[in-house]
């Protein structure tokens, strides 16, 4: 049994809330976390690590005790003292501390105080207006909370696409190792990078010999259950919960197959209705005309066919990128290779992992031509942010690792928090010994749609005021966006000059694939970054590419696939 670092990091992070409800040692408890996070974003799975005899204490805040644990999980899929902490705590209090907005010290309030023991406890109580008669809860908390619970109750179980890419990259290398295969990939929602994947569509290419891949398929060490079985197709539920799907197809209906399931269901309604106005029938077995097969090797024979060029599978939504390939109007999206640098990044002077000099090692091994130190400022007080001289010092100390470094360049900045009032967090005089800045919202995100609007239009008023950081808030499964009106500040970015950031942390991905086309269709430039908190980090830029091929951008759209010249004039035009 294979163990996912996207599992190791949910029981540690289960772990960490059960003891918080139990008002246990806070050191404790953020050790679990901070190694959940380090876990959950590591390049390397840790069952390959634990399996080559890697000492895993030596890993950044693992240590000795952490290490023993994970090497518990890797080798028996259990952790026994989350086993024993869970038998001591109502089975009703760990269900709403995955609330947002919860957590859980007001999950204990409410389970104490009004005796939930249930979403539809949780759900009637805040129709019933009980749960503002608390203290510290109110009337907007309420509304929130009962919000919240609703849709936790009727929530469609999906994964983010990082924990997907942790579950298929093992299963495709396992179905690979097949004799006689020739190809495999994932289709679907995982295909079209989108930012969560329900079910995990595989498609095999294969000539003779299916029955070996649907043994090799159903007999995977991580399968649960399988629903079902046939000569080219399986089901199995893996033990994570995950559905995955098989099919053996031979290579000359590969392309059609994999244009049919990776979709989106309107995209392939679309295409299928332009087959049909040329006389072709186009299904997952190929195209045809009558019963004669015309193409389906490949998706440039599809496209082809109905006289497209290739849709890249990013844009496959029927979101207009039919009518633009028709008109040989699709953009030229961006790629990773396009990226120069990254724009938001910490060091351990705040909440970080590495020092600046191995954020910046990190990036020149990636080819970046910058980087750049994006520490908090002091607001946020649990990442110990910085004040006006501690940056200073920062700032100093950019300038000692600049000379000595060769090929890279590290810039000032800071992640510079957006106050209730819409002022910074930092003085003006600090701020314009900076680079540029990149400001966000961190607290405070229960404000109304109008408040928080007017907010960020504010803080853009600042003439230090360069990039909103993760510009809604969200963090995916665990955090709705804040209310905020996304066309109002588009436009107010647009009128200053100022740049908005896709987060790239898979946690985040913020702006999402619309907001980045309204972005572009406003003219407005954005930052692709991934908010690294270690050099490792610096690898989820790949899932900031996906958002943002899915938001439409090409590379002209995006500020950091400049040079850094250029780059400078943007930052400070």
């Amino acid at each position: 049994m294979t163990v996912h670092n996207s599992a190791i990091a949910d029981m540690f992070e289960e772990l960490a809330d059960l003891l918080e409800i139990r008002e246990e040692n806070p050191f404790r408890i953020r050790a679990y976390r901070n190694a959940a996070r380090f876990i959950r974003g590591h390049a390397r799975s840790m069952a390959e690590l634990v399996e080559s005899g890697v000492d895993l204490a030596e890993l950044p805040g693992i240590g000795e005790d952490l290490a023993g644990k994970i090497a518990t999980i890797v080798g028996t899929g259990k952790l026994p003292l989350l086993e024993q902490v869970r038998a001591r705590v109502p089975a009703p209090l760990v269900e709403m501390t995955r609330i947002e907005g919860l957590g859980p010290k007001r999950a204990k309030a409410l389970y104490g105080a009004l005796r939930i023991r249930s979403l539809e406890d949780l759900q009637r109580a805040a129709r019933s207006g009980r749960i503002r008669e608390l203290k510290g809860f109110g009337a907007r908390t309420e509304q929130l909370i009962g919000q919240r619970a609703e849709r936790a109750a009727s929530a469609e179980h999906r994964v983010k696409l990082a924990d997907a890419e942790d579950i298929a990259r093992p299963l495709v290398e396992h179905l690979g190792a097949v004799r006689g295969v020739k190809a495999v990939e994932v289709a679907g929602s995982y295909r079209r990078r989108r930012d969560t994947v329900g079910d995990l569509d595989v498609l095999v290419s294969m000539g003779r010999g299916a029955g070996a891949v649907m043994d090799a398929f159903v007999n995977y060490e991580d399968v649960a259950e399988v629903l079902a079985k046939g000569p080219t197709r399986a089901t199995v539920r893996l033990r994570n919960g995950v559905q995955v799907d098989v099919r053996v197809v031979p290579p000359g209906s590969f392309g059609a197959a994999l244009h049919y399931f990776t979709g989106s269901k309107a995209h392939n309604i679309a295409v299928r209705k332009l087959a049909m106005a040329r006389k072709l029938k186009l299904n997952e077995y190929g195209i045809f005309r009558g019963e004669r097969s015309v193409g389906g090797r490949t998706e440039q024979e599809v496209f082809e066919a109905v006289g497209l060029p290739f849709i890249p599978p990013e844009l496959r939504e029927d979101r207009g990128e039919i009518e633009a390939a028709r008109k040989k109007k699709l953009p030229s999206l961006v790629e990773l290779r396009d990226i120069r640098g990254d724009l938001h990044c910490h060091t351990n002077a705040t909440d970080g992992r590495d020092t600046l000099e191995a954020m910046a090692r990190a990036a020149q091994e990636l080819g970046y031509e910058y980087i750049s130190a994006n520490d908090h400022s002091k607001k946020v007080t649990i990442a110990h942010g910085l004040d006006a001289r501690r940056l200073m010092q920062q700032v100093r100390a950019i300038d000692r690792l600049n000379a000595k470094l060769d090929g890279i360049v590290v810039l000032k900045s800071a992640e510079v928090d957006i106050l209730d009032d819409g002022s910074l967090d930092l003085p003006d005089g600090v701020l314009k010994e900076l680079d540029f800045t990149v400001c966000a919202i961190h607290y405070g995100l229960a404000r109304s749609r109008e408040k928080q609007t007017e907010r960020i239009l504010r803080a853009m008023d600042n003439p230090h005021f360069t990039i909103l950081a993760h510009p809604t808030g969200r963090l995916i499964n665990a955090r709705e966006p804040y209310d905020i009106d996304l066309e109002r500040v588009i436009e107010a970015a647009r009128e200053r000059g100022r740049i908005l950031e896709l987060n790239a942390h898979p946690d985040r991905l913020d702006l999402d694939d619309r907001g980045c086309r309204m972005a572009k269709q406003a003219g407005v430039r954005i930052a692709i970054s991934t908010d690294a908190h270690r050099a490792a980090d610096l690898g989820l830029m790949r899932y900031g590419i996906g958002q943002a091929r899915r938001g439409w951008l090409e590379s002209d759209d995006v500020v950091n696939t400049r040079r850094l010249a250029d780059l400078r004039r943007l930052l400070k035009p």
